[in-house]
């Protein structure tokens, strides 16, 4: 699964990290991304994920989320909890079948959020589909590890059954650095055309969720992305002329 990352967003332990970076390697997952980790040593994690010395070499660390994400054209979030108002499912093998066809093509990420919480709501915000495992609902919290493993296992087993992909018919989707460079200029386009009546982080959050459903290609964002820039620029123009006045 060389398109499919395994991004872990402040990761609090790292025994579970090494525990993660195991599952991954019995999975044949390759590539993880931890996003400001606990400080940890090459050796506590490989005293939990005897021989993986070569996924511990290629792990990416990153500074924030949005730069771990960059280069991703899908972003699964995995939540133990209901988060009412996001595109959610529990069919997690249904799920699996899609991303192991979408991975031949695209980059995907399945994000998981600090142990203590699990993803906050700007985490939340990057993903265009939160996934909960079908735990028992009066203890549905999983360890790390065991979340991550058990995600993996279900694409891995989709991606062994599945029939040879065939070429995608239309372009790719956005990569979610360009997603975010749109959400940002909208905001502030909203902003200097007084839209906001409550709430700003209320509206955004609705109009990601429009723009992960419509699943927008690059071309797509850059024609957006043009016309609310040239709204902006009307938008301040009308602005200043009227304080002229």
């Amino acid at each position: 699964m060389k398109e499919m990352v395994v991004v872990l967003h402040r990761p609090e332990d790292p025994v579970n990290i090494g525990a993660v970076v195991r599952a991954m390697k019995n999975m044949g997952f390759e590539h993880l991304r931890l996003v400001q980790p606990v400080a940890y040593e090459a050796g506590e994690l490989l005293r939990v994920a005897h021989h993986c010395e070569d996924l511990v070499e290629r792990i990416e660390h990153y500074s924030t989320l949005d730069e771990a994400l960059a280069d991703v054209h899908f972003v699964v979030g995995t939540a133990a909890i209901d988060h009412r108002g996001r595109r959610t499912t529990a069919d997690i093998r249904g799920l699996a079948a899609e991303l192991a066809g979408h991975a031949a093509t695209q980059r995907i990420a399945l994000l998981f959020g600090p142990e203590a919480d699990g993803l906050d709501r700007a985490a939340l915000d990057r993903c265009h589909l939160v996934a909960a495992l079908p735990t028992n609902p009066d203890y549905p919290a999983l360890n790390l590890a065991q979340s991550v493993l058990l995600f993996l296992y279900e694409v891995r087993m989709a991606a062994l059954g599945a029939a040879p992909a065939a070429p995608p018919a239309t372009a790719p989707v956005a990569a979610q650095a360009d997603l975010e460079r749109l959400f940002a200029r909208t905001e502030a386009a909203l902003h200097v055309a007084g839209f906001f009546r409550y709430n700003p982080e209320v509206v955004m959050r609705s109009l990601r969720q429009i723009a992960y459903r419509a699943e927008l290609q690059p071309d797509d964002v850059d024609l957006l992305f043009a016309m609310v820039r040239k709204l902006q620029r009307a938008a301040e123009q009308g602005r200043t002329a009227a304080n002229d006045e």
